[in-house]
This record gives structure tokens, C-alpha cells and sequence, in this order.
């Protein structure tokens, strides 16, 4: 099976975390979770990744973190979308189109 290189998706991280977040707030390993069912199973976010995304999205003004308990008692660090991060997202889907466009300029199925 062919996996996808990191360097590849890596300009994309923010933009699949602020989609989950577009839904609702959500904590780290539930939106690892959600990542990688949405692409299924062919995306597995690392730990470092994710949080790296996280602390880079809040010193941009993209998410908020608020501290909540779960059900459990223990304490999670949820994230929430801003108007900003919403702002952002829609620039990177628009982004995303254009960087389609033009790789696709040089893929050829029939090699």
C-alpha cells in the first residue's frame, strides 16, 4: 500500500483539523480519530504533528483552547474554531484547487 508522504500533506494539517472544527470544538485524539477515518485509514496524524498544528493555529488567532473536564473527570484541552481560522480555511480550500490544477498538469495515469 502506498502511503502518503508527510511532506506532501504536511501544508494541508491545518486545514483538515479547522474542517473537524468547523463542526464543533473538539480535543486532540478525537480529531486524530476523525482524521483518520475521514481518509480512510490512508492518513494517520502523528501526536507531535497535531499539536504542533494546534500551538501554531492559536499564535495565529485560527483556534482557541479551553480547558474542560471529560466524563471521566479528567481534564482536556479543547480547540475551537475562530472567524479568523474560518477565513483561513477557506483561503487553503481555494488554495488547495489551484495546487490541483496544476500537479494534475503533470501526472499521466497511463505510465
Amino acid at each position: 500500500m502506498i502511503e502518503i508522504s508527510s511532506d506532501v500533506i504536511r501544508g494541508y494539517n491545518d486545514t483538515m483539523i479547522l474542517f473537524i472544527l468547523m463542526e464543533e470544538p473538539s480535543y486532540g485524539y478525537e480529531i486524530s480519530k476523525k482524521i483518520r477515518a475521514l481518509s480512510k485509514e490512508k492518513y494517520i496524524i502523528k501526536e507531535t504533528t497535531l499539536y504542533s498544528a494546534f500551538t501554531r493555529m492559536e499564535k495565529n488567532g485560527y483556534v482557541e483552547s479551553y480547558s474542560q473536564n471529560a466524563d471521566n473527570g479528567k481534564k482536556r484541552t479543547y480547540y475551537k474554531i475562530t472567524e479568523s481560522g474560518r477565513n483561513y480555511y477557506h483561503e487553503k480550500c481555494l488554495e488547495w484547487t489551484l495546487t490541483k490544477e496544476v500537479v494534475e498538469n503533470f501526472i499521466r495515469g497511463d505510465k
